[in-house]
């Protein structure tokens, strides 16, 4: 299903890029910015399970994602305006694994693919009003960069720290570009059919910094005639003097279905702990995670990952009643004169999942190992490289093994 960029924001910008030079241009491009991130991406899963229906799919991609962000206009209700522009060549594919757009009728992936667009901005002290493609960092919506373009969402959001200590943000999103398309679709819940859309995810949230090492949030997001969903966490960190850190993080999903429930009934509450420990490079920590109710985490069409659940990885672990832990450990190279290097692992274990009447309790694990290294400095500083191995079991699904090697740039003309 593809639409159209909605006409009231383009007019709007539309009236913006008139406006400007009467109103304080030069502020708009002096302060603007310039980028190009290049970025190289190689995934391989190998299934291992007997009798595997595919042996392994992957894909090596290349992508440039275009972005200019201008300043704002010296009025008192100051102006300004945002471009974007993404695109990605195929070099090599087997199977569909998420990544690109996938035909089913010709079971290849596309050649190349590519979106664009455009945000308005309006800005009055410490509020600001984005109208357009956004990449936002919510509970209840939030970008996804796993692969090789990322998620976009369009829409009006409104965002102000007016209040000392206090970021407040509501607004609503009426389509989405997920990772592996280059069409905006209406939203809907993943799993379910598109004719099943919204008319669009309405939300608002609060987070408030009750010490620089405590804080806490709390998000609702109405997905129109689909599902409801409400969040609450908090984030603190307490600091020793030896330079040790202990870090806790514990939040609290309630999903259920809203209106028309034009996707089915929705019935699922999460709840996480994470606890870890910090000093001289390293971090332990460990996480529990539970999943209640009768239907799976919901999530946006294009399975736009819930980073807000730690366990989340290449399992996500969210189905109903699954209960998981994990232990993880990370280390900074820094510590050892080395910086710009770091290490993260961590195992994953999800049992009593529920596969519905008569059916035998799943289980699932995964084992991640993540390096991460940006050069510091030279002709080829800020250069970054990921290299991810992760291994998964399940007991009622799939086994495998997967690769991904990301090298990524970002050259800033100004």
């Amino acid at each position: 299903m593809e639409l159209g960029w909605p006409l009231p924001a383009k007019s709007l910008c539309l009236c913006v890029a008139c406006a400007l030079p009467q109103a304080g241009l030069a502020d708009v491009v002096d302060d603007s910015h310039l980028s190009l991130n290049i970025k190289n991406l190689y995934l391989n899963r190998n299934f291992t399970q007997d009798n595997a229906p595919v042996s392994k799919v992957g894909n090596w991609s290349q992508g440039f994602d275009l972005q200019f962000e201008s300043g704002y206009t010296d009025t008192p209700l100051a102006l300004g305006f945002d471009l974007d522009g993404q695109y990605a060549v195929r070099l090599d594919s087997t199977g569909n694994d998420g990544s690109l757009p996938f035909s089913r009728h010709s079971q290849q992936t596309s050649e190349e693919y590519s979106r664009g667009g455009a945000t308005l901005k309006l800005k009055y002290a410490k509020s600001v009003v984005k109208i357009g493609d956004q990449r936002p960092f919510y509970p209840v919506a939030s970008n996804d960069p796993s692969r090789q373009l990322d998620t976009i969402y369009q829409g009006a959001v409104i965002e102000s720290r007016d209040i000392d200590k206090l970021t407040l943000v509501g607004g609503r999103f009426w389509s989405i570009v997920t990772r592996e398309s280059s069409n905006h679709e209406r939203l809907y819940r993943f799993g379910t059919p598109d004719s099943q859309d919204s008319d669009g995810l309405d939300f608002a949230g609060a987070t408030y910094a009750v010490t620089p090492d405590l804080q806490g949030s709390y998000f609702h997001g109405v997905l129109n005639d689909i599902y409801k969903q409400d969040y609450a966490g908090i984030k603190h960190t307490l600091r020793f003097a030896d330079g040790y850190q202990l870090k806790t993080d514990v939040g609290y999903f309630n999903n259920q279905e809203d209106g028309a429930a034009r996707s089915g009934p929705v019935d699922n509450r999460a709840y996480f702990g994470l606890v870890s420990v910090e000093k001289s490079g390293h971090t332990v920590g460990v996480v529990y995670q539970r999943m209640t109710g009768d239907t799976v985490f919901p999530t946006l069409n294009g399975f736009v990952p819930q980073l807000w659940l730690p366990n989340w990885g290449s399992i996500p672990f969210i189905r109903p009643d699954e209960r998981s832990w994990s232990l993880r450990y990370g280390y900074n190279f820094a510590a050892l004169g080395i910086p710009g290097l770091k290490l993260f692992t961590r195992y994953t274990k999800g049992t009593d999942v529920d596969r519905g009447r008569g059916l035998d309790r799943d289980e699932e694990s995964e084992r991640d190992i993540m390096f991460s290294y940006v050069v510091q400095s030279g002709p080829l500083k800020d250069l970054a490289f990921d290299l991810k191995n992760m291994h998964t079991t399940q007991k009622y699904g799939s086994d495998y093994d997967e690769y991904r090697f990301i090298t990524s740039y970002t050259w800033k003309f100004w």
